[in-house]
């Protein structure tokens, strides 16, 4: 097959003319030079005649070069420069949207407008330099076709083969260098120093005595850098760049530290609202119901408050088994001070390492030690990766069984933190499969033997012998492990040497032919690299990406989805848009939830975006539909006043931060805009939307702080309603053992289930838009955890300290239950039901025995209590006028209390009420209680009636959570307790609390 380029992208068409218009008004030219004699390291004069080159000639001034930046700058809405201090400029685009294309094709154009013939590429690392002479190669003519076939010559640079250097610099038609920072950073500042210097820094023989540095920069070429964030971050490096003596630096990246001059961006969010590049999916694998061992992850380490380790653990909380995250020192017993679970006897913080890329904990007791990100006591960590594999390779083939159909080639990467766990090798360097390409292996069969993936193996007999054909690994040399004579410093290994014909064709395939890696020919689908492939290589049909990694990786999410970005093509070469099939999963070791959370929070530093934040530029480039260049745009100058005008709204704050009342008046399309700007209202209001985001927001404006009520509650009527609910009681319990022990064990018989922990498997659609990176659950399946406990815990123990039952009890309940069987299933998760049940039968009995006693009449909840209530709500959210409570509005929380509400003050029989106050709680021994309402009902029939009301969405007993009809009955009998006057009622609606009132 063979790729097809599109010539005519609007976005890309933007970006090359951002670049080739900083040159308007240079003339055609170009300027004959001859190489000046200089002199050599003897101090002697080394003359001698030259051939003839041609160098770029810049005839523009730095003001004019000024005046079109500005204009170029304005027009893409772009922050303007104030002051050219250098001739570096930036484009930023986002990977994948074809960043490369743009910056080979600017070369183009530049030298048909202005005659521009020298350029140099620079780049960082190899993968960018084999991607980069890739792209030359299979753009050729694509190039050819538009520019009228203009001849021209592109190389990598080769320290071997200086005839190279010498034509780039005499030859008169465009010439394209690419080099690798490496290869002239080094240089030297003395003649003791020569020999360590870059062989391009050093005088030859071969060019007559010069160096190959003096040919370059006499061409005065124009620059281009591949990804300068990984190029020129040091003074090293930024000398070396100026060694080459630029007309100007033109710098390319999606995440700029430095950014230059910006002429272009076409940002992450740009890139995904365009689809530009592939949806991202994010899949995840969390593991629920395995907390059998000591369960310890590193989180962090950090020395700001003495050495201290942020980890995660398991700890009893409320009866229940939960994951927590906890602060410890050195000294510190996981068992005695934080978890209480005889599974960490043992586990006491000896050593914590803060050493940067060396931080870990250590333990006395224990063998094991914790390096950051490292886990103990989860899953077994093999079995996790397991299914892992497992379930990329069944994203894979359901995608192919989506995408062949339509001539696309699907393909799958794995990134690996240690290249053993892919490939081993013997003491003779034969190389075989480690423990991850075995499991491949082992896993993909069982995946292509289901009939549902029967369409995509027909045909092919031997389906065993398949799967070695269509995997394969890209890394890094370890000198240390590896028998080799191989060159170059990234190898394919298929058998013992890496220098066979295979190992070749593997690198070729990989590195420098994508266009057979992306046909049905090549069968290789699935590819293992370590850091070598994390940026500067991608390809458009990665569609599955996993990261294997034991330990916490260094690799960012944003490398890590750059490798599957760009759009895929099919096989006629063809690009092909739509997320329909453009869905890049991401596997990620982490939920999807914090993956997107970290992404967001790379993206912000990485590319300077501040989601849902205002510039003072954000307004400059829109098209004001008036005739003229200097009335086309609405300018900067009017952006920054209408930036002035939100600031002074209370739309944003100081820093530009879209605050509640620009998303509700956005909401409620109230904004207001100056009246001078009333013709742009539609456009101005579009980007607001784009950057406030889709947030639900409460309105800042209906925000009220809620009043006392003084004419109700120094009423008569309240004080008497006050006086008949405000007194405390206590209580005590009485209960038959042997019925509860029956009980007990009956319902851990019928009802325990103590299942095998399972992998939840979880996928969502990441968007990406100026408001924020966010997430939406789109599919979640469950299987089970096949583990084998070693360690069985005191069954017994537990359930005596979390019950406060007798162990005899306790012994006798598990006995009679008949169920210990499930104990060996899921220990750690049969205490936790066991508990349940136990804790479920106690509260009937309990609620059926207890009784309250009244404590005494000085013993009560003070009226005055109300005057200390600071209480906020929102209007038309959770906020109802009222007339006859204790403050003048009500704070409801949920339909049935605003429709109640809305009836107590109707009501001309209910005199008073009060919400009453989270401070009013009843004592049970289930948790406090706090009832919804205090009433006084009065219809001038007979005398007043005072009612304690609860409201519930049913008045179904049985519909009723077991914890909440506990606390109903516990309330019942505090209330009787305090006479027979005052009553508390379930009340699903004003309607069914006047039928309990009225008898009916």
């Amino acid at each position: 097959m063979k790729l097809k380029f599109e010539g005519n992208l609007e976005y890309q068409q933007e970006a090359i003319k951002s670049i080739t218009d900083i040159f308007e008004g240079q003339e055609i030219c170009t300027t004959n030079f001859t190489v000046a004699p200089i002199q050599d390291h003897t101090g002697q004069s080394a003359m001698f005649t030259t051939e003839l080159g041609v160098g770029n000639k810049l005839s523009l001034l730095d003001e004019e070069l000024l005046e079109n930046v500005q204009k170029i700058q304005l027009r893409n809405g772009l922050k303007q420069t104030k002051e050219l201090n250098s001739r570096d400029f930036s484009v930023e685009m986002e990977t994948g949207t074809g960043k490369t294309y743009v910056y080979l094709r600017s070369i183009f154009e530049m030298h048909k407008k202005y005659g521009f013939t020298k350029f140099i590429i620079v780049v960082p690392s190899i993968a960018i330099k084999e991607g980069t002479n890739k792209s030359l190669d299979i753009t050729k003519d694509h190039f050819k076709g538009i520019y009228d076939n203009v001849n021209y010559d592109f190389f990598t640079y080769d320290s071997s083969k200086l005839e190279q250097v010498r034509s780039f610099a005499t030859n008169d038609y465009i010439q394209i260098m690419v080099i690798n920072i490496d290869a002239f950073r080094k240089s030297f500042t003395n003649i003791s120093k020569e020999t360590s210097a870059n062989i391009i820094h050093r005088t030859n023989d071969k060019l007559s005595g010069y160096k190959p540095i003096d040919y370059i920069s006499s061409t005065n070429p124009i620059v281009i850098i591949d990804e300068p964030q990984s190029v020129d971050t040091t003074a090293k490096a930024k000398e070396a760049i100026s060694s080459l003596n630029p007309l100007c630096t033109l710098r390319y990246s999606a995440t700029h530290k430095e950014k230059h001059n910006l002429m272009y961006k076409l940002d992450s969010v740009d890139a995904y609202e365009q689809k530009l590049v592939k949806q991202i999916e994010v899949a995840s694998l969390e593991v629920e119901n395995v907390h059998n061992q000591a369960y310890i992850k590193l989180l962090k380490v950090d020395n700001k408050s003495g050495l201290r380790a942020y980890v995660e653990v398991d700890s009893f909380k409320n009866g229940k088994l939960t994951r927590e995250k906890k602060w410890v020192k050195q000294g510190v017993d996981l068992y005695e001070d934080v978890t209480r679970r005889e599974v960490y006897e043992g586990y006491i913080i000896k050593d914590i390492s803060a050493e940067r890329g060396n931080e870990y904990i250590d333990f006395t007791s224990k063998p094991d030690y914790l390096s950051l990100g490292q886990v103990i006591g989860s899953v077994d960590d093999d079995l996790i990766k397991r299914k892992q594999i497992s379930k990329t390779i069944e994203e894979h083939l359901n995608k192919e069984l989506l995408l062949n159909p339509k001539d696309i080639k699907v393909l799958s990467l794995f990134f690996l933190d240690k290249v053993s766990n892919y490939r081993i090798y013997d003491e003779d360097g034969v190389a075989n499969n480690g423990k991850y390409a075995q499991m491949f292996e082992e896993e993909y069969i069982k995946h292509i033997k289901h009939p549902k993936y029967k369409t995509l193996f027909e045909g092919i007999k031997d389906l065993d012998a398949e799967v070695k054909d269509i995997h394969n690994g890209y890394f890094s040399i370890d000198k240390k492990s590896k028998k080799s004579n191989k060159k170059d410093k990234f190898e394919f290994f298929k058998d013992s040497s890496g220098t066979t014909n295979a190992d070749n064709d593997a690198y070729n395939l990989i590195m420098k032919d994508k266009e057979r890696l992306l046909s049905f020919d090549s069968k290789l689908r699935f590819i293992f690299s370590h850091s070598a492939l994390k940026e500067g290589w991608d390809n458009p049909n990665v569609f599955q990406i996993c990261t294997l990694n034991e330990t916490s990786s260094d690799m960012k999410k944003r490398q890590e989805i750059g490798r599957g970005l760009r759009l895929a093509v099919n096989q006629q070469g063809e690009r092909i848009r739509g997320f329909e099939v453009n869905t890049l999963t991401v596997m990620a070791n982490q939920s999807y939830e914090d993956f997107v959370t970290e992404l967001q929070n790379e993206i912000e530093k990485d590319t300077g975006i501040r989601f849902g934040i205002l510039e003072t530029h954000t307004f400059a480039n829109l098209a004001t539909g008036i005739e003229g260049e200097d009335n086309k745009y609405f300018g900067e100058q009017n952006s920054e006043k209408l930036y002035d005008y939100m600031l002074e709204k209370g739309y944003i704050d100081l820093k530009g931060k879209v605050q509640d009342t620009l998303k509700t008046d956005l909401k409620n399309n109230e904004v207001e805009i100056p009246e001078a700007y009333e013709y742009l209202k539609t456009p101005i209001l579009k980007t607001l939307k784009k950057i406030a985001g889709n947030l639900n927001v409460k309105n800042a404006e209906e925000r009220k702080h809620i009043k006392l009520n003084k004419h109700v509650f120094l009423s008569d009527d309240f004080k008497s309603l006050w006086d008949k609910v405000k007194y405390k009681t206590t209580y005590s319990v009485k209960f038959d053992t042997e019925k509860l022990v029956k009980k007990c064990a009956e319902s851990i018989r019928d009802n325990l289930i103590a299942g095998r922990g399972k992998f939840i498997f979880k996928k969502a659609k990441a968007e990406i838009t100026k408001g924020g990176v966010e997430a939406t659950e789109t599919s979640q399946s469950t299987s089970l955890v096949e583990s084998k406990f070693i360690y069985l815990p005191d069954v017994v123990s537990y359930l005596q300290n979390e019950t406060n039952l007798t162990r005899r009890t306790v012994v006798d309940i598990l006995v009679m239950s008949g169920r210990l069987d499930a104990f060996k299933n899921n220990p750690q998760r049969f205490i936790d039901e066991a508990i349940r049940l136990i804790k479920t039968e106690m509260r009937h009995f309990i609620v059926d025995g207890i009784s309250y006693q009244k404590i005494g009449v000085g013993e009560y909840y003070k009226q005055e209590l109300f005057e200390g209530d600071e209480l906020v709500g929102y209007i038309k959210e959770n906020l109802a006028q009222s007339t006859k409570s204790p403050f003048d509005h009500v704070i409801y929380d949920s339909a049935i209390e605003k429709d109640i509400t809305k009836d107590f003050e109707l009501s001309e029989e209910v005199k008073v009420y009060a919400k009453l106050p989270s401070w009013f709680k009843i004592d049970t021994p289930l948790g406090t209680y706090n009832p919804d309402w205090a009433v006084l009902w009065d219809d001038g029939t007979s005398s007043k009636l005072y009612f304690v009301v609860e409201t519930k969405g049913t008045l179904s007993w049985e519909f009723l959570r077991p914890t909440e009809k506990g606390k109903i009955e516990c309330g019942k009998k505090h209330f009787e307790a305090l006479g027979d006057d005052i009553k508390l009622e379930v009340a699903n609606s004003y309607e069914s609390f006047v039928d309990v009132v009225t008898g009916k």
